[in-house]
Order: structure tokens, then C-alpha cells, then sequence
């Protein structure tokens, strides 16, 4: 499989375009297209319009062109998306739910940064930051991260705790038990927690 994405690099603009949606790699091919197109019009459609050195200019440019983009985009090449080991997304993971069940939300925002820095797709971890986001009060990007999850392939095991949360974003605190958002500490300039956060 490995071996199958260089494959990409026989069009210009393919590897950012099919490997990392990149829009520069889609106009990029684009250009190629029309600028072979527009030398396969001249060669074999309508030969008698146009003048043999136009024709061979057209051909050196589409030549030219292939050229530079596939050299560039061989040095450049997108890495492949690395799966992490999954010893330490699991690590990472475990410290990020035991900060969550400790109702520690500054710790657990910031070991599932981590691990969603590592593993993008990991359908747990973005469930669990969904989640601490409805916890900490941010509804509106809760939603926003849930939907996302759902439309994914890592979502579709979470399904029924995906609706759950959703569920729980859609109707009263008091439907599910109560729930207060919980408020982050806010540091004033000295560096200490601000009374007023402490104190809620």
C-alpha cells in the first residue's frame, strides 16, 4: 500500500491533492489538464489550425511543466499519516479519562491535545473531548465536535453514546440528573488561580 501512493506523483498536483485535499494541488492539476488537453487539441483534432511551432511549444510546456511539479513533489512528498503505537495512545488516553473522572478539565484538555495531536482519528479521544467540552460549558462546539465525530468512519463504534450526548446537549440540565457546567480556573496576571473561579 505503501508503495501505491508514489503512484500519485505521475500527475501533477496529485499527491497534495489525493493524499492531503489541498487546493493549490487541485488547481495544479487542473492546469496540467487544460495544458494537455489544449496540446492533444492542436496534434490530432485540428492540426491545420494551428502552426507546427505552436504545437511543439504546447508539448514542451506540458513536458516542461510534468517535469518541475513531479521533481518538486518528489522532494516534498506528504508524509504518510503515521499511526502512533498503540501503547501510547492508550497511555496517553488512560491519563486523559482519569484526569476527566478526577474532574480535573485543565489536565484532561490537555492530554487529549496530545494524543489528538498523534492520533487525529481517534474516535475515543474525540468522544471524551466532546464530552468534557459540554462538561465545561462550551455547547455550541460540543455540537460542532459530535457532528464531526459522526460523520467520520472513527465515529461509527460511538454511535449510540454520540446521540447520548447529543441528547444531552439538546435538552435541560435537569433532564440529566442536574448537570452544572463546570467552570475553568482562570490565572490573574500574578500567576494564581483568580478567587472568583476558585471559589465556584
Amino acid at each position: 500500500m505503501h508503495a501505491l501512493r508514489y503512484l500519485t506523483l505521475a500527475w501533477p498536483g496529485l499527491p497534495w491533492l489525493w493524499l492531503r485535499g489541498s487546493l493549490s494541488g487541485l488547481f495544479l492539476a487542473m492546469a496540467f489538464a487544460v495544458s494537455v488537453d489544449m496540446a492533444i487539441l492542436a496534434t490530432f483534432i485540428w492540426p491545420g489550425l494551428v502552426e507546427i511551432q505552436f504545437t511543439l511549444g504546447l508539448w514542451t510546456a506540458v513536458a516542461v511543466l510534468w517535469l518541475i511539479s513531479t521533481v518538486s513533489a518528489a522532494a516534498a512528498f506528504p508524509p504518510a499519516i503515521l499511526v502512533p503505537r498503540r501503547d501510547d495512545a492508550d497511555a496517553l488516553f488512560a491519563r486523559a479519562r482519569d484526569a476527566y473522572l478526577a474532574r480535573d478539565w485543565v489536565q484532561t484538555e490537555a492530554r487529549l491535545r496530545d494524543l489528538l495531536d498523534i492520533a487525529p482519528t481517534d474516535g475515543e479521544a474525540q468522544l471524551l473531548h466532546a464530552s468534557l467540552l459540554r462538561r465545561t460549558g462550551r455547547s455550541a462546539d460540543a455540537k460542532k465536535a459530535l457532528e464531526k465525530l459522526a460523520r467520520s468512519d472513527s465515529g461509527a463504534p460511538w454511535r449510540h453514546e454520540i446521540a447520548m450526548e447529543l441528547d444531552r446537549l439538546a435538552g435541560p440540565s435537569d433532564k440529566h440528573g442536574g448537570e452544572e457546567p463546570a467552570v475553568l480556573p482562570l490565572r490573574d496576571e500574578s500567576g494564581g488561580q483568580n478567587p472568583r473561579s476558585a471559589a465556584a
